[in-house]
């Protein structure tokens, strides 16, 4: 129950204006810029959006990186001032949320689930590695920063009911989720790295021989010597996938 005593802030102070400490505290704006409402409903109408102001920096992360992206470029390639900005995307790490929930909108998913868990895995697993193809900087993004958008929610939704005919536990499809979308992430960045260097990946395959024929690591050279030729990347990534899904969907002992 509520004291009905003065209190110290509460008491008038002398001459009758209260103290400083009894004025309401503005509320903290929240980190997330999904708890942050788009519009308020008042006032004119807003000369941009987020969905704007998301594809002007993903078009800006496509052509030059994702380091060439910055509040003063969006603004520019919007014809807006900088500073306008700023009351749509209050500061940077928002910006990468908006770009990482935009390009999670590429997905297309089907009204339900085919019921056939490995093709219908599969199936995401080949649209997450298009769309990072498409955008060569969001990889690291994914590795970076968790999708918590709206169009990253229907992605997990899609993907628990995608799950559900495993018997596995929510938190257990959840893992699995982070698993495969950690693999695929990984496979887009090295696959990019290894193109954006054929100096480097000549050197690399020269120096792993040469580790491999030193006697020092038998193992790796057995392996070298098995493995024949560079894979081509989708037969490598299809093979890789296809070990990732049948680890999740193999039951554990807390299952």
């Amino acid at each position: 129950m509520p004291s009905s005593k003065p209190t110290p802030s509460s008491t008038p102070a002398p001459g009758g204006s209260a103290p400083a400490s009894s004025k309401p505290t503005p509320p903290e704006a929240p980190e997330v810029i999904w708890l942050r409402p788009e519009r308020t409903g008042r006032g004119p109408r807003p000369a941009h959006s987020r969905d704007s102001i998301a594809a002007a920096a993903i078009g800006i992360a496509d052509a030059e990186g994702l380091d060439a992206v910055s509040m003063r470029r969006v603004a520019a390639a919007l014809g807006a001032g900088t500073m306008s900005l700023y009351n749509y995307v209050p500061k940077k790490e928002h910006l990468l949320d908006l770009m990482l929930d935009a390009a999670t909108a590429e997905y297309r998913f089907p009204s339900a689930p085919s019921g056939d868990v490995r093709a219908d895995l599969a199936d995401l697993a080949h649209q997450q590695l298009g769309i990072f193809r498409r955008h060569p900087w969001l990889p690291a993004l994914v590795l970076a920063r968790p999708g918590i958008g709206p169009n990253a929610l229907r992605y997990t939704d899609h993907f628990l009911a995608v799950t559900a005919p495993t018997g596995l536990g929510g938190g257990d499809r959840m893992e699995a989720m982070a698993l495969i979308n950690g693999f695929i992430a990984q496979f887009a960045q090295f696959e990019r790295t290894a193109a954006a260097g054929a100096k480097w990946q000549s050197e690399l395959v020269g120096y792993l021989g040469r580790a491999a024929a030193s006697g020092e690591f038998p193992h790796l050279a057995q392996a070298f010597a098995a493995a024949g030729p560079p894979a081509d990347p989708d037969r490598a990534f299809d093979r890789t996938l296809d070990r990732v899904i049948s680890a999740i969907l193999m039951p554990t002992g807390d299952n």
